[in-house]
């Protein structure tokens, strides 16, 4: 999906009263979750900062076995 659509939905919780939204994210898809969290908080909503930052490993099953998979979850906050 467009990093637009997520950006949208960052700034619909924050207009409906959320304190914190956390974006998560996996794999390739982690530099897009980068994008959104920057995008929301230098365009749209200018009190917001990034609260926590973290980053993991998950693992997944696939056909050969295990495969490591990187995750990041940022937290947005007022």
């Amino acid at each position: 999906k467009p990093v637009m659509n997520y950006v949208l939905a960052v700034v619909t919780q924050f207009n409906n009263g959320a304190q914190q939204v956390t974006i998560k994210s996996r794999g390739r898809a982690i530099s897009r979750a980068v994008d959104v969290a920057e995008v929301s908080k230098n365009r749209f909503l200018n009190d917001v900062r990034i609260k926590d930052i973290k980053i993991s490993t998950e693992k997944i099953p696939s056909e050969k076995g295990e495969s490591n998979v990187s995750a990041m979850e940022i937290v947005l906050g007022r």
